[in-house]
């Protein structure tokens, strides 16, 4: 009986023996077979700046396999920022092909150039937008910016011709009275009746290419998909319940902490959030301190922008909103998602928006050409005051010197960092990405240095006062002013006006009743 325990023992051993060395073996072979077949990622190239594109980057164009570098004529019209660069990030794979249909189309109008307008662009790619359509004018439409544009794919580019004006001018638009009360205005209101005619366009491209959501931003916006798990619209709006037709994102401001932003995109982290994403008490309690002095709580407006479903009888509702002729839309209110502001970041934006509007600088005069008490302000004090008064003024109004007010309103959530779109911008800056672009379209038109010379020019061209095209030039070749003045005369009060950008809700409205001490 002991000889055959000790037997059994000693077989025991040796299966155990040969199962611990043969298992090791096993689990490596396999750990072998799953790689080469690409099944399994080696760590150590995850975090490879060079080996995996950031999404967005694959298509026609074959944008991943540029350089790292980017050439050094290039570099100063695509300038490296003040921020900190997470290559890391670039390994961040949003997998869209598998499940989510979802197409989104966006649309904008804009004169602004390149330096602005490929990061605007590339960063919704990355966020899933599938097509833009870009209604463009001033530096935008120059010609050597236009065809970088127009190299990207999925890009339409839309100038503003006669051609174009001729047949807004037949918009069925001015024959009602929803939009009749921001027609014949200058400045600010002349530009809300153009992107409403640009969007009522936009609709149509969007049915036609089969999208199922149009969206409508400026190029200082950018959307925040937060609350999504693979921080995407793609897979935002695709959770949307089939319902639902209108979706609004509340806006962020930006709140710039220095004077001498170049790149808002990647050097602002700081935002001041909506009143909607704010408990009332918090908002209200401290209302006085988190608006410094102006007119509002936030600089420009605060009902933030929305997406609409694509589908029969949809048209626009101005800037903001969407509306139907045949049913009033249900609408969602997102409670995280929002959509970033980039007001004012640039000392410079005072001087560009004074360029682009002829009113006189009254008290007056600017009520007929802007719609927001900052604004006007802003133009006054462009218009008069010296560069030094200026700027003096930018501080105190504009830039978030205070860090000790800063942490107490970061603390109460007023104030809160977001850091996402800075790193998606400087990965894609340095990626290479931007400055090939502007390379390859050169090499397909005149010669380099004299192609960044002239888009280098168009970028630091003024816009004059005489590209802004007027709406009564837009209305030339359909109604007449005198039927517009019969539709200013007679308007529907049953028919909702479009909605104008508004300022956030401030003392005087009932919700004051929620001021704490």
């Amino acid at each position: 009986m002991a000889g055959a325990h000790s037997s059994s023992h000693r077989t025991t051993s040796s299966r155990l023996l040969l199962l611990l060395t043969v298992l090791p073996l096993t689990l490596a072979a396999f750990a072998f077979l799953l790689q080469w077949r690409g099944g399994l990622t080696d760590p150590l190239t995850r975090w490879s700046p060079d080996q995996n594109p950031f999404p967005g980057m694959s298509g026609p164009n074959n944008l991943q396999q540029q350089p790292h570098r980017p050439p050094s004529d290039c570099t100063n019209l695509m300038p490296h920022s003040y921020s900190p660069s997470f290559p890391y990030f670039r390994d961040w794979k949003l997998d869209y092909s598998s499940g989510n249909t979802t197409s989104i189309y966006l649309s904008f109008s804009t004169s602004a150039g390149l330096e602005q307008t490929l990061p605007w662009i590339f960063y919704h790619k990355v966020m899933g937008v599938s097509s833009f359509y870009l209604f463009v004018e001033g530096k935008a439409a120059s010609p050597n910016v236009s065809i970088v544009l127009e190299s990207i794919p999925g890009v339409k580019v839309i100038h503003r011709t006669r051609e174009l004006e001729e047949q807004q001018a037949k918009s069925r638009i001015w024959n009602e009275t929803w939009l009749a009360n921001f027609f014949y205005k200058p400045c600010n209101y002349e530009l809300f009746v153009k992107q409403s005619l640009n969007m009522e366009m936009a609709i149509v491209m969007a049915r036609d290419s089969g999208m199922d959501w149009i969206i409508h931003l400026d190029t200082d916006e950018l959307i925040h998909p937060a609350g999504t798990q693979e921080y995407s619209m793609r897979q935002l709006l695709s959770d949307v319940p089939g319902n639902v037709d209108m979706v609004i994102f509340p806006n962020y401001e930006s709140s710039v902490e220095r004077d001498d932003i170049t790149e808002p995109f990647s050097e602002v982290s700081m935002f001041k959030k909506n009143y909607d994403h704010l408990p009332k008490d918090i908002y209200f309690g401290n209302y006085k301190e988190a608006t410094r002095g102006n007119p509002n709580y936030f600089l420009t407006y605060g009902n933030g922008k929305s997406a609409a479903r694509i589908q029969d009888h949809l048209r626009p509702n101005g800037a903001h909103r969407w509306h139907n002729y045949m049913k009033t839309p249900n609408e969602i209110k997102l409670e995280e998602a929002a959509v970033l502001h980039y007001t004012y970041t640039k000392f410079s934006d005072l001087t560009s928006r004074r360029d682009r509007c002829g009113c006189k600088p009254t008290k007056e005069d600017v009520k007929r050409c802007f719609m927001l008490d900052f604004d006007r302000a802003a133009f006054i004090i462009a218009s008069t005051a010296t560069e030094e008064e200026m700027l003096q003024w930018y501080r105190e109004h504009i830039v978030w010197t205070d860090k000790t007010l800063n942490m107490k309103l970061m603390r109460k959530g007023i104030l809160t960092r977001i850091y996402a779109p800075m790193v998606i911008i400087q990965s894609l800056r340095e990626s290479g990405v931007f400055s090939s672009l502007i390379a390859k379209a050169a090499q397909t038109t005149i010669s380099k240095d004299n192609f960044l010379k002239s888009v280098e020019s168009s970028n630091s061209t003024r816009n004059s006062r005489s590209e802004m095209l007027s709406s009564r030039k837009i209305d030339a070749g359909g109604v007449s002013q005198a039927i517009a003045r019969r539709i200013l005369e007679v308007i529907d009060d049953s028919i909702p006006s479009a909605i104008p950008p508004l300022s956030p809700p401030n003392h005087d409205d009932d919700d004051a009743d929620f001021i704490t001490s």
